[in-house]
């Protein structure tokens, strides 16, 4: 049972923009396709500083 399934299509584009974007930011040299010359240690400080991310901006919007 598959569960990563894009439920807004539209979003794709812009959270790949967006993993570049925090990737760049430390460092991590993250490219477009297979990325498995990363290390675990880099691939998540990607997802994590993601996710920090994306909880400031929501916890800044909804004390708005």
């Amino acid at each position: 049972m598959a569960r990563n399934n894009v439920l807004v299509p539209e979003s794709k584009q812009a959270m790949d923009a967006f993993k570049m974007e925090v990737a760049n930011s430390l460092n991590v040299n993250l490219k477009q396709g297979y990325n498995g010359d990363l290390t675990s240690r880099e691939a998540g400080s990607v997802g994590g500083e993601m996710v920090k991310r994306m909880i400031a901006y929501a916890e800044n919007n909804l004390q708005k």
